[in-house]
């Protein structure tokens, strides 16, 4: 059985959730053979809010889009802009 996984939408559908000016969120895809890395851009006062007390946020998003684009055959990450 395959299953596919829209990875953009999770990661767009989590970062927005969490942050208090959704408007502003930007989130830039950039891909390579091996893995697609998501670059999440948010306003300033909302960094804190995507990384979370020692990276923890952060580290569970990475876990969830990595699960999800496994799904797809492939691997990726999240990394915090600003």
């Amino acid at each position: 059985m395959t299953r596919d996984a829209d990875v953009d939408a999770l990661v767009t559908y989590v970062v927005t959730s969490l942050v208090e000016h959704p408007e502003e969120v930007a989130i830039d895809k950039q891909e390579t053979d091996a893995l697609t890395t998501y670059e999440v851009t948010v306003h300033p006062d909302d960094v804190g809010k995507v990384i979370g007390r020692q990276g923890r946020v952060v580290k569970s998003l990475r876990v969830l889009v990595r699960a999800a684009a496994s799904l797809n055959g492939s691997d990726a990450t999240v990394e915090v802009v600003g």
